[in-house]
């Protein structure tokens, strides 16, 4: 089922599909894309997912046509008996139906594994615990200014194997890539960068474990590749050990060593270095997005671009225009004399650290979700600084509540999110800022943080006196 070229690793041959049993396990947007993938080319798909009929239904997760069975609201089917095993990022290597086909010597895939493999043109991917939506975003508008022929995917929702059809060898795809998206991979990008890592996803992972697959990323790069890492990351510097390729370093901190190539921040002017090439691509005024971590974005972003061949003209052109994405420091609109801000995206206490580092008023902090059995001492410090007040809501509400009622008086412990905007409502003073930021996951009530996000849009739009000014 599978060919070697240039000395690449392995390579799929779809082909090799027809009459094939398949197991694809997952029907969300990867598992959807795999099954299609796997029906075009002729296989026998069979389905599996754990979640029952309404709550698949809720979230539109509906099998493609072509798929011969779909068995819902039971633990994963069992892998024997089938020729192929074909997986979404969320099942993870550690789960017992992984074990069992690693066992029974059924073959596993992904849908980044296989398409990694079959793109045929170069691939830019970005991986890290924080900031990595943002920086690709960042690196897709630059792209875009360009006028390069590109297309944006990975972790942020692009059916990634049913866009094949549209690359061509000149055609730059610039990929989001989680840590689980790696687990499966055997190739690397033609660019890969880490714009951090932290500690995050302890629920799932050792330490060591986490790094390690932040690291794959960079594992089958050859000497004609690039490594774009974070030189003011403790982690993600000791992994420039690892790149086999050409190496580019970003900072905030301060000027790069004299000869080395990257980006960096120094004084009002972001600056490119590659080679004999050394480029001020923006000033730090046109930057429009808010807080350091963003800073660190912007500087990646570029190093990225210029490392893809983008010019400086472009660079400074998508940084001047660029006000970030969705759920990331998001601006709702003013009530009760505050801003409310969506940050749906900081899943981890780390990044809610980041949300309130970027602003300068009092805070009264939304904190909630599912919890990750994360650090909160950090964070404890920051609320006790910049805080007014924090609301604590969803399973992790208590420990969230518990951690910081050490630090601030006003700490408040709800049910939801709906009681969480409206205890907030209650508790603002003119000039502060709303922060949902909350530090956990959104899967306790939600499926992902974009509906989390959408639901905090909503409630706020409802409240007394809403003003989608944001200024």
């Amino acid at each position: 089922m599978m060919t070697t070229t240039n000395g690449q690793a392995p390579a799929f041959d779809p082909a090799t599909l027809r009459n094939k049993r398949v197991l694809v396990y997952s029907l969300g947007i990867e598992g959807r894309d795999l099954a299609r993938f796997m029906v075009r080319y002729g296989a026998d798909v069979t389905v599996s997912d754990t979640r029952s009929d309404a709550a698949l239904a809720a979230a539109k997760a509906h099998a493609p046509d072509g798929v011969g069975r779909v068995v819902t609201g039971q633990p994963l089917l069992s892998p024997e008996g089938f020729d192929l095993v074909a997986v979404s990022q969320s099942i993870l290597r550690s789960d017992p139906a992984m074990a069992r086909a690693r066992a029974a010597g059924v073959p596993t895939t992904s849908q980044m594994r296989l398409f990694l493999q079959l793109c045929p043109g170069p691939v830019v991917g970005i991986t890290g615990s924080s900031g990595k939506t943002t920086t690709t975003a960042l690196v897709a508008a630059m792209a875009r200014e360009s006028g390069a022929k590109h297309i944006v995917g990975g972790n942020i929702g692009e059916a990634l194997l049913g866009r094949l059809d549209e690359i061509e060898a000149d055609t730059t795809v610039i990929l989001e890539i989680s840590h689980t998206q790696l687990q499966y991979t055997d190739r690397s990008p033609h660019i890969a960068a880490i714009t951090n890592v932290t500690p995050n996803h302890l629920d799932q992972f050792r330490w060591d474990e986490y790094v390690g697959l932040k690291r794959h990323i960079l594992e089958y790069q050859h000497e004609d590749d690039i490594a774009v890492m974070n030189a003011d990351d403790p982690t993600s510097a000791a992994l420039l050990a690892d790149a086999r390729g050409r190496v580019l370093r970003t900072s905030i901190a301060g000027p790069l060593p004299a000869g080395a190539d990257g980006g960096w921040l120094d004084g009002p002017n972001v600056v490119v270095r590659i080679g004999a090439d050394e480029l001020i691509v923006a000033r730090r005024n046109d930057i429009g997005l808010r807080g350091r971590h963003n800073l660190a974005n912007v500087v990646m972003a570029s190093a990225i671009a210029r490392a893809a061949g983008f010019s400086g003209n472009a660079i400074a052109a998508a940084i001047r225009t660029f006000r970030g994405v969705p759920h990331r420091l998001e601006s709702v609109g003013r009530a009760h004399g505050a801003l409310w801000i969506n940050d749906s995206i900081a899943t981890s206490p780390e990044r809610a650290i980041a949300g309130m580092e970027a602003y300068h008023e009092r805070v009264v902090l939304l904190l909630g979700g599912r919890g990750k059995n994360l650090p909160l001492e950090r964070l404890q410090d920051l609320v006790k600084q910049r805080c007014r007040a924090v609301v604590c809501f969803g399973e992790a509400g208590e420990q969230f509540a518990d951690a910081m009622l050490g630090v601030l008086r006003e700490v408040h412990l709800v049910p939801t999110l709906d009681d969480a905007v409206e205890r907030a409502a209650s508790l603002v003073q003119p000039g502060d800022v709303v922060l949902l930021s909350p530090g956990g996951t959104s899967f306790d009530a939600y499926p992902n943080f974009e509906a989390r996000g959408q639901h905090f849009r909503e409630l706020v739009r409802r409240l007394d006196g809403f003003s989608e000014e944001v200024n």
